[in-house]
């Protein structure tokens, strides 16, 4: 059965313009969007049900395209795009906002004291490790063991980190430990990201050729693509980490500061895709595969995670 609206839409991609930075400012305003976690388990799966039968050339009665996109960008925001399982809430991008907002600000405000850096960068890499979760990519699902033990080591390890950092900032100008908690989370980072992540770069990620048809799956392409998230994750938190350091120093040393040192925390707070590869990057095997199955495909695609 088949409604008014037009079958032709690419869903599959964003509605936006993606070479332009408008359309890129305006998808993303849309994906991250907190407002969407307070949406309802009926409004999620009236949302779901209405993407998915259009996918398969379905459409509900009156529905019209600015409703349909709307539909996509909230089924998006909850429900995995490889697994298609509803993701946990503060795992989803609509929660990165506040949530990155609150750590952020807590960690660099409570830096002074061993047990804060230990409670907060344990906050923090417990959110990074259900986010990375989240978000993994692929369809392959971690045992219980395997994610308790990627979440242990990974904690652990960020943890290790800030204290050495913290003990060796105490040499150096007072203004450089404010700067722990980034260097913390950065090389935190590279250990959460792969350890959570492990079973990607055992089994590998699917990957597909243009139309969006499964070829494989690739441990090259899991290797690329936890690089960049890995990368991608250090870069994010530059402006957030490495900025407001250097403002609440000069900040601090001003009269209202002294006067209201509560106002610390709530000041930091307040300032705090898919990817592509070559066939012939890949594995020989699959290159193999590809050739047989899909010989005229040169590039395949794969969803690099969060």
């Amino acid at each position: 059965m088949s409604g008014d609206l037009s079958l032709d839409i690419n869903i599959k991609e964003p509605r936006w313009d993606q070479s332009t930075f408008m359309g890129r400012a305006q998808h993303f305003f849309f994906v991250t969007d907190p407002r969407n976690i307070l949406k309802s388990s009926k409004t999620l799966e009236d949302a779901r049900v209405t993407v998915e039968n259009y996918r398969l050339g379905v459409v509900k009665p009156g529905l019209t395209e600015d409703e349909l996109w709307r539909a996509k960008y909230v089924y998006d925001s909850a429900f995995h795009p490889d697994t298609g399982e509803k993701m946990v809430v503060v795992g989803r991008m609509s929660a990165q906002v506040p949530m990155n907002m609150t750590i952020t600000g807590c960690m660099l405000t409570f830096y002074r004291t061993t047990p804060a850096v230990v409670f907060w960068q344990w906050v923090n890499q417990s959110f990074n490790a259900v986010v990375n979760y989240t978000n993994r990519s692929g369809d392959a699902a971690l045992t219980t063991n395997q994610l308790a033990a990627a979440y242990v080591s990974a904690t652990t390890g960020a943890v290790v980190t800030a204290l050495g950092l913290k003990s060796l900032a105490k040499r150096l100008p007072a203004v450089m430990s404010r700067f722990v908690p980034f260097f913390a989370v950065a090389a935190a980072n590279c250990i959460n990201i792969p350890f959570m992540r492990q079973r990607e770069l055992k089994y590998g990620i699917p990957v597909t050729d243009e139309n969006g048809n499964r070829l494989g799956e690739s441990v090259t392409a899991a290797k690329s693509g936890i690089i960049q998230v890995v990368v991608s994750r250090i870069g994010m938190a530059v402006p957030a980490m490495a900025i407001p350091p250097v403002i609440m120093n000069a900040l601090e040393k001003k009269a209202f500061m002294k006067r209201f040192p509560v106002l610390n925390a709530p000041v930091q707070v307040g300032l705090v895709g898919l990817c592509s590869m070559a066939v012939s990057s890949l594995e020989p095997d699959l290159q193999e595969r590809i050739r047989q199955n899909s010989p005229h495909t040169t590039t395949v695609f794969f969803n690099k995670g969060l």
